[in-house]
């Protein structure tokens, strides 16, 4: 008897399963962190076949944790960080490359090469994204050009290209032996390949990049009835399940949040934040550095697209302090830490540690603490973190706005981040409007179990899923006007101040 449906998120810095029930509530978890590899500066990798490896430790732990049979299982869902790609042998499995992770700079030669043969309108009016290292095309281009006879490998079959969801729902269904080389909308249109409209590959990018079609993964949608394939026997399910959701890791929480209606927004504070506004059914152009992108889709060929801001580093900023300049022991402490001083005492600390993204994309800024003196502490700088977060996520949210053309009521938060009190009510006074924090804190995982539970009938509806969503907590926003805009001013000059700082 099928009673519940389980997610795997997989993301930047590690692998979750999830298996919820009909209610929407978590019934076993399982978490494993993986390697983050830094070859040169800029640089960021990861080991596919490590993931692949923690990705079966997760499913069997969630499923033995709780004792769940795989027959109880109806369906699975996919989330993942999305630029990040992954290049694998078609017959052996083994990845002939580590995972190019969607921070990594080594493409900025060839960003560089685009902009300069005039490819920037093509590129944005085919895919909705601004040239930059950020996303998958430029990534696979370094691939094709680094390692030898890759190209033509592909030409015959033996190579196959993806994101990390691809990845992983073709090891699933059976990896060497007849899996299946998917990725959905979503996925897809954050590669800089796929046609927006069309919503498939488009021929003059793949030229471009030199990509052979043969390599790229058909693109499905995001919640699909025929199913994408099923698991094996022999794999960490050890039993026949459809797999049937895909979607990437934001648009896996602009799902999970419900946000169903034009309008809607969720930002998530993981590693860097991602700010998705459901624009609807047609495409908003965005004129002001936010990305078209794709929402989800239900329906083959049919999509709701949504604006979207990606800022690079946030949590990111918070590791950084505790790894780097070990000022901190545990991200839980900033908190306390920051409401030990009554403000930031004039220090503003920019974060471009790989560039600014939305609304600046800035691939030659870097990040800065500006504001120094020497009343100031570590307090004020863990302080200046924090505030750093709720301020880019300010930038994005105003650019939203005015592309849109009308306000925005709320916010729903979602990922690590929302757990500290202070950062959430400083977020609320800096936008000026109620933050919602919901019951289920893993929301990404949850709206890949709702694309899956769609798929399968498990969840009959959307209107379902909204009552299933329920709210922990809501930050109204308490600071005055005239405090709030120095605050802001401040942060921008800071901004001005690190950007363009590489040549």
């Amino acid at each position: 008897m099928v009673k519940y449906v389980a997610a795997i998120d997989q993301g930047t810095t590690g692998t979750r399963c999830i298996i919820f029930n009909k209610e929407s509530k978590v019934i076993a978890s399982a978490y494993q962190e993986h390697e983050q590899i830094y070859p040169s500066p800029g640089w960021v990798e990861h080991n596919p076949s490590e993931i692949w490896e923690k990705t079966e430790k997760v499913v069997n732990q969630a499923l033995s944790s709780k004792h769940i049979l795989p027959e109880e299982i109806g369906g699975i869902g996919i989330t993942n960080q999305r630029e990040t790609v992954v290049v694998w042998n078609r017959k052996t499995g083994i990845p002939l490359h580590n995972a190019i992770v969607w921070q990594c700079t080594r493409s900025i030669d060839i960003c560089e090469r685009m902009e300069k043969d005039g490819l920037g309108p093509h590129v944005s009016d085919k895919t909705g994204l601004p040239i930059t290292t950020y996303f998958s095309g430029p990534k696979i281009k370094w691939l094709l050009e680094n390692i030898p006879g890759l190209k033509e490998k592909g030409r015959r079959g033996e190579v196959l290209v993806g994101n990390m969801d691809s990845w992983l729902i073709w090891n699933l269904t059976g990896g060497p032996h007849g899996g299946v080389h998917v990725t959905d909308y979503t996925n897809a249109s954050r590669t800089m390949l796929m046609d927006l409209e069309t919503l498939g590959w488009d021929d003059d990018l793949l030229a471009y990049f030199g990509i052979p079609r043969e390599v790229l993964p058909q693109i499905r949608q995001s919640s699909d009835v025929r199913f994408y394939g099923k698991t094996t026997t022999d794999g960490p399910f050890q039993a026949q399940i459809p797999v049937c959701g895909d979607l990437g890791d934001q648009q896996a929480a602009l799902f999970g949040q419900t946000c169903f209606l034009p309008g809607e927004a969720k930002n998530t504070y993981g590693t860097g934040n991602f700010i998705l506004l459901n624009a609807g059914p047609k495409i908003i152009r965005s004129k002001m550095g936010l990305l078209s992108t794709v929402g989800y889709g239900l329906e083959e060929g049919k999509v709701y697209y949504a604006l979207e801001g990606s800022i690079a580093v946030t949590g990111a900023a918070i590791q950084w302090l505790r790894d780097n300049l070990c000022l901190i022991n545990d991200a839980a402490e900033t908190e306390e830490i920051a409401l030990s001083v009554e403000d930031c005492g004039g220090v503003y600390f920019v974060p471009a540690f790989s560039g600014l993204f939305a609304p600046y994309w800035d691939m030659y800024a870097r990040g800065a603490i500006l504001g120094l003196t020497r009343y100031a502490k570590k307090a004020h700088i863990v302080r200046a973190a924090l505030e750093a977060i709720a301020f880019q996520t300010k930038d994005v949210l105003d650019a939203m706005i005015q592309e849109f053309g009308n306000p925005i009521e709320m916010l729903k938060v979602d990922g690590g981040a929302i757990d500290n009190d202070f950062l959430m009510q400083f977020q609320a006074d800096t936008l000026g409007i109620p933050i919602i924090k919901p019951q289920v804190k893993e929301i990404t995982s949850l709206g890949a179990a709702y694309a899956a539970g769609l798929a399968t009938g498990f969840w009959e509806s959307l209107d379902e899923l909204r009552k299933n969503w329920r709210v922990a907590k809501t930050y109204q926003p308490k600071l005055n006007i005239k405090e709030r805009d120095k605050h802001y001013r401040n942060w921008k000059k800071a901004v001005e101040k690190a950007m363009g700082w590489m040549e």
